[in-house]
């Protein structure tokens, strides 16, 4: 009998041979059924530089799976660009396609009975989409990021892809040339990997690598350099380890490890989108967890990396400065981290660190010091009142204020709204209302990154507040809120909101309120109405139908909540 369960089904048994015959014909021998069977889930394709140099990483992988005496199944899964349909109707598509990724690794693992899984991506939803699909079938797997892009140069000055989202606004202004404008469009993007801030990819991956469910050092390496390929080797070789101890995703993700999690986003001022996709992440390995653990999170843990979009730096700096392990040997040291969490390699939080220097380098400035934080206290802040009942994310690091109470210009979607920033109607005061932008109502929670960008072009990031049921790119900052909940189209009030309303948004007291009374409110809602649906056919039909409330992480498959 074969130790490795799941694959038995094609080893023995004279029921079994047309079972065997399929894999004779792609060369496959007797004594191949004794190994495992491991699946490469390929983010590959030429759609997006994210994911345009993952080939490598996968033949790296298939090779190593081959010297481990372990059979190598590769299979694709789909990517939607974010930095190519931000601001267009095919954004609406991006949340979908983390559904999407998790249902064909799982249809494909678990259709094929595979012992274990390699998952190689590199795209924003690549990864949530990956995770949720380890977590939920609970088979050995291993992530694999595809790695950060290098920056572009011009004049000078480092490039990423949040430049030319703000290079729009400042040239609606007549502050740049066109000159200028042209050359940062055609240098910010120099090769492959994924943008390069600490924008929603890096921030997943950083995550992942504090999960324990990737290699150490694996979450910031360029995707360009060799580094890459050698991690995707080890991470191959550890997999099949991990298959043969029947070493599971859900003995690795606990609520500690969620914590661990959490809270390195916190220090490296990661991405909004974070927190929906770790709702969904948990939902997935059945970890209770809700929006309320982020702020309980944030209370404790300071900011501690200087990283674009509000900061300095980029994930190529992080990197050379000492990477995500450094920042997590000092969070451990100063109690902020679970060290007894199990990783995917077999050792312990703290037996990864172990040989971790406890101070960052001194020549660097990227990464810091508890005694001397960029922020007291982390920056994802969940935001309530009765324009968020179930709460909202706002991202608060980088302005010197973070509150605004001003009147509202009210937009049902995201294109109302830029066209009406783009004709610089929006004024310093004002507060931008983006609505029926949710799961339900876009359907797919667009992300705001081509408004918010153009906002700060234009010089207005301070002055002006917007809130959305939509969310945000991880390169967005300013004085913005997103994944209000409930979202307009289930009757939320942010869907009761007139043009001209006083609106307060308060990061100091976690407030997001809408200065009516509860009298004229009751009003409103007797008189509102439910909007006929965007889509009825097809996959955006079936998000908008099943997506459950950002507040629990927008998943399709909640249906016993």
């Amino acid at each position: 009998m074969s130790k490795y369960e799941r694959s038995s089904h094609i080893t023995h048994g004279v029921a079994r041979a047309p079972n065997r015959a399929m894999y004779y014909g792609m060369g496959y021998k007797e004594s191949d059924f004794e190994n495992p069977m491991i699946g490469v889930a390929n983010g590959h394709s030429t759609i997006t530089p994210c994911n345009s140099g993952l080939q490598r990483l996968a033949d790296a992988a298939v090779e190593a799976i081959k010297e481990a005496k372990a059979n190598p199944q590769i299979f694709g899964v789909p990517t939607i660009s974010d930095g190519m349909s931000m601001g267009t109707e095919g954004m609406k598509y991006s949340l979908v396609s983390r559904e999407v990724i998790a249902d064909c690794i799982e249809t494909a693992v678990q259709g094929q009975w595979m012992d274990g899984v390699v998952v190689v991506g590199g795209c924003d939803k690549n990864m949530p989409g990956g995770m949720s699909a380890l977590a939920r079938m609970n088979v050995p797997g291993i992530y694999v990021y595809g790695g950060t892009i290098k920056p572009g140069r011009y004049k000078g000055q480092d490039l990423n892809i949040v430049s030319v989202f703000e290079a729009v606004g400042e040239f609606t202004m007549k502050r740049m040339s066109e000159e200028d404008f042209k050359a940062i469009e055609q240098n910010a993007i120099p090769g492959s990997g994924s943008c390069g801030g600490m924008y929603t990819a890096n921030t997943m991956s950083s995550a992942f690598e504090a999960l324990g469910m990737s290699l150490p050092y694996s979450s910031t390496a360029s995707n360009e350099d060799g580094e890459a390929v050698e991690n995707a080797r080890r991470a191959a070789q550890v997999l099949v380890d991990a298959v043969k101890a029947d070493r599971r995703p859900r003995d690795i993700i606990t609520k500690e490890a969620l914590e661990n999690a959490i809270s390195v986003i916190m220090a490296v001022g990661g991405s909004t989108n974070a927190v929906l996709h770790f709702l969904a992440i948990a939902h997935a390995a059945e970890v209770p967890w809700t929006i309320d653990d982020f702020e309980r999170i944030r209370k404790r843990v300071p900011v501690i990396c200087d990283l674009k979009p509000s900061g300095k730096y980029l994930a190529v700096d992080l990197h050379k400065a000492g990477g995500i392990p450094q920042v997590m040997k000092i969070l451990l040291n100063a109690g902020l981290l679970h060290g007894d969490c199990m990783t995917i390699t077999g050792q312990t939080i703290s037996e990864v660190l172990e040989n971790v220097p406890d101070l960052p380098p001194t020549d660097q400035d990227v990464i810091r010091t508890m005694d001397n934080p960029l922020y007291n206290h982390g920056h994802l802040a969940i935001l309530k009142g009765n324009l968020a009942t179930e709460g909202a994310v706002a991202k608060i690091t980088g302005l010197k204020n973070p509150v605004i109470t001003g009147p509202a210009r009210v937009f049902d979607s995201e294109d109302l709204a830029m066209a009406a920033i783009m004709d610089q109607q929006i004024k310093a005061g004002d507060v931008v209302v983006i609505r029926y932008e949710g799961p339900k109502g876009g359907p797919g929670m667009r992300e705001m990154l081509a408004p918010t960008g153009a906002l700060i072009g234009q010089g207005l990031g301070e002055s002006v507040g917007l809130i959305t049921d939509g969310r945000f790119s991880g390169g967005t900052w300013g004085m913005v809120v997103g994944h209000v909940a409930p979202e307009a189209y289930v009757g939320g009030t942010i869907g009761l909101v007139e043009e001209g309303d006083s609106i307060t948004i308060d990061a100091h007291q976690l407030l997001l309120q809408l200065n009516v009374s509860d009298e004229e409110l009751a009003r409103r809602k007797a008189n509102w109405r439910q909007p006929s649906p965007r889509y009825t056919r097809g996959v955006l039909a079936k998000f908008g139908r099943l997506a459950s409330s950002a507040s629990k992480g927008a998943v399709t498959d909640a249906f016993d909540e």
